[in-house]
């Protein structure tokens, strides 16, 4: 599957179309559960950690780890650009998206569903759900000293 092919079936519309981010949030956001949360967020980034880290490490190791692997590389890479942008290397997405990973693993499951809720309380809990695992690792990494 190609880029276009990916974001068109993720998005509804074409890459770069337009409408292509309004239903991207809205999809997102109003996704039923974490693991739908996280298929709908970003699907350009999303394609590409598919394509060269889920699916080739996928094929080697749990399933469970191979997400896990996705969003550590994927922290990785956002304190590489920050750490690019001339502030020092915190390792701060790497740890907060391990944390995600972990709870996207645990949601998956505990089989966790909130579909049934109405649009503007999915969205409440889409948000909540990346914030409360910067607060998590905020407070892990106030516990254990990471540079």
């Amino acid at each position: 599957m190609t880029l276009s092919e990916y974001v068109l079936k993720r998005n509804g519309v074409p890459l770069g179309a337009k409408g292509s981010l309004p239903n991207n949030l809205r999809n997102a956001l109003g996704a039923g559960n974490n693991a739908d949360f996280w298929k709908y967020w970003n699907p350009i980034w999303g394609y590409y950690l598919a394509k060269f880290i889920y699916i080739p490490l996928g094929r080697h190791v749990p399933k469970w780890l191979a997400t896990l692997a996705s969003f550590a590389v994927s922290g990785a890479l956002h304190d590489l650009a920050v750490g690019l942008l001339g502030i020092a290397w915190q390792s701060l997405f790497t740890c907060w998206f391990l944390v995600m990973g972990l709870f996207l693993i645990g949601a998956r499951g505990l089989r966790i569903e909130y579909g049934q809720l109405p649009f503007l309380l999915r969205v409440g809990v889409n948000i909540a759900t990346p914030v409360v695992c910067l607060g998590v690792t905020l407070l892990l990494r106030s516990v254990v000293v990471v540079g």
